[in-house]
């Protein structure tokens, strides 16, 4: 059965109608999606290995967790399943920590046209990688990474196809959060 979602206006406004989820893309319907970065103590952060069946951006590295919040469901509701669903982690709303909302209106190839809302939070990683559990058909591979190899691997993103080229600033501003985190001022 195909999920369901809220469609929201283009400044993110609920506008009270829902679609199917191909709808929502076909039409380029503007709806939310929740990021969730993990991150360690240690200053590790935690990426996921895109699916190589998935129809956007296939095999390349990028959030920890994401997903499309289920129509009448609450950001953090979602955020929270979403987690347990694709890498088996059982997280409590109070532990997100939002810190941001960012607009990604992209088309692609091969007909989608994808206006979302990445309401983005961050949550530290309190278990071994090796407890998780990755969803099949959404995760190939998760793996730690510094902070100073994802800076590199950013600052190569445009030519060593493992982030998504485009969402440089995001992961930037991300990465700043994370830093804030860890060593607030």
């Amino acid at each position: 059965m195909e999920e369901f979602i809220d469609i929201v206006t283009s400044t993110g406004e609920p506008t009270g109608k829902s679609a199917p989820k191909s709808e929502i893309h076909s039409q380029g319907l503007y709806h939310n999606t929740a990021h969730i970065w993990f991150y360690t103590s240690g200053g590790q952060i935690l990426l996921q290995q895109r699916a190589a069946s998935k129809a956007i951006c296939p095999l390349l590295w990028d959030v920890s967790v994401a997903g499309h919040i289920d129509a009448g469901e609450t950001l953090t509701s979602g955020a929270v399943r979403e987690v347990k669903e694709e890498i088996g982690l059982a997280v409590q709303e109070q532990d997100l920590k939002k810190i941001g909302v960012f607009e990604c209106f992209q088309s692609y190839p091969n007909g989608i046209k994808d206006n979302e809302f990445h309401h983005t939070f961050i949550c530290q990683l309190t278990v071994e990688l090796e407890e998780l559990t990755p969803q099949f058909d959404e995760v190939e591979a998760l793996k730690l990474v510094s902070i100073e190899d994802f800076k590199q691997l950013l600052k190569h993103s445009a030519t060593n196809n493992h982030f998504v080229a485009s969402n440089t600033n995001y992961y930037n501003a991300v990465l700043e959060a994370i830093i804030n985190t860890l060593n607030p001022r």
